[in-house]
């Protein structure tokens, strides 16, 4: 079935089938009067100008003088786990650091006890909820990590619920193991027989196929640089490709390490070193960055400008989780990304779009608006590109379109 979406005021997307880094991040194509041609669920031609010729049978979708762009693509969450942290509100405004709540058994700790107690259907309904919400927000493909299970049962029981997730409702979801988030309480005195249960749940993830990506988290009280790239490796060899949590809090080497070994992304970054920043143009790897984590902490924000300047390519998540960010609005996270990042609307266009696609190793076939890709497409109640950064606030997603059909639209 073809669809032909017309009458459209602007279209921005970023090009290309990688991620986009240094000065091409910022170069967008701007097409004015422009049209696009569906054909199932895919991008079968865009032009400006008149449309061209359909019958009547074809499916139409009247733009009605607004901005287009490709769906969005949040590239870092922790989207299902049990519970909230409510309580941790008062010791963060007092300025307690997030390792000393973590050595008090709260923080990812916390979560994990409520996450151990909850069912699988309990994580998915939860989980579900949050989904549609997103993607009213113009979320049409998610990231998606564990990690707040910490032994076999719940780890596995986190990777298949969002497994269940995927099947019942049509944001695409990238699941992403992260067994290595934390130690648990019970190892704290055997980190290595913690690290082997991670190492040893590998095999099943690999054969269930519930991951795609395997993380890490690499900072001080967590686990080392070394740690980290065990891990990693280890996951490599069963076919889950390389994320890292690095410098959110101190660089110890973690981001080295995603460079060394060509992760698909680096994560956090607030405290990246030069050394870092060069490790990561060398390795190809993209710096996931979580503006709504430092203004939720009242912390610095990762040093965009430096990574762009230096060849690195760049997206923007929005790191939703219970403890340092209980918040999931993508459209906040850009304009974060514009107005404390110092990144231009371009650079953020492609940063929610190509480049977080990328990091979730789908740069190929969605983030951006070609012929041959995917038709994921958010419609926007803005006149163009600058509007969206301008406002802030309120949901400007107008109609929010995955693989070709319309999965929401105002009412």
């Amino acid at each position: 079935m073809k669809t032909l979406i017309h009458n459209i005021a602007v279209l921005a997307t970023p090009v290309g089938q990688k991620a986009a880094c240094g000065m091409s991040q910022g170069e967008i194509n701007i097409l004015h009067d422009a049209y696009i041609l569906l054909e199932d669920d895919r991008i079968l031609e865009v032009g400006e100008g008149s449309a061209p010729s359909v019958g009547p049978e074809i499916q139409r979708i009247d733009a009605c003088g607004r901005l287009v762009t490709p769906g969005l693509v949040d590239a870092h969450t922790h989207l299902v786990f049990g519970g909230w942290r409510e309580h941790e509100l008062a010791l963060k405004r007092r300025g307690v650091p997030y390792l000393e709540i973590l050595a008090q058994g709260g923080g990812i700790l916390s979560t994990v006890k409520m996450t151990r107690e909850a069912t699988e259907e309990e994580l998915v309904e939860k989980a579900s909820k949050v989904l549609k919400e997103m993607l009213a927000l113009g979320v049409t493909t998610c990231e998606a990590k564990s990690g707040y299970g910490l032994d076999e049962a719940t780890e596995l029981k986190q990777l298949r619920a969002i497994r269940e997730l995927g099947k019942r409702q049509p944001v695409e979801l990238v699941p992403t193991y992260l067994g290595a988030h934390a130690v648990p309480k019970e190892y704290k005195e055997d980190r290595e027989a913690y690290m082997e249960l991670m190492e040893a749940l590998l095999p099943k993830i690999a054969e269930e196929k519930l991951a795609e990506f395997c993380d890490v988290f690499c900072e001080t009280g967590v686990f080392t640089p070394d740690e980290s790239e065990r891990i990693l490796l280890a996951a490599q060899k069963h076919g889950l490709r390389s994320k890292i949590h690095s410098d959110e809090i101190d660089a110890i080497g973690g981001t080295n390490v995603a460079g060394k070994i060509r992760a698909a992304s680096a994560e956090h970054l607030i405290a990246i070193t030069p050394e870092g920043i060069s490790a990561l143009a060398e390795g190809g790897t993209v710096a996931v960055l979580l503006p709504a984590t430092s203004f939720y902490l009242n912390k610095p924000y990762a040093p965009a400008r430096a990574m762009i300047e230096a060849g690195v390519p760049v997206a923007l998540a929005s790191d939703f989780n219970p403890g340092s960010c209980p918040g999931f609005n993508l459209q906040l996270v850009m304009n974060l990304g514009c107005w404390k990042v110092n990144m231009s609307p371009e650079e953020v266009l492609t940063a929610v779009t190509l480049n977080a696609a990328a990091a979730c190793g789908r740069a190929e076939r969605i983030g951006s608006v070609e012929a041959g890709k995917q038709a994921d497409l958010v419609i926007w109640d803005a006149p163009n590109l600058e509007y969206i950064f301008y406002r802030f606030g309120e949901n400007l997603a107008n109609t929010v379109i995955k693989n070709g059909k319309i999965q929401y639209t105002k009412g």
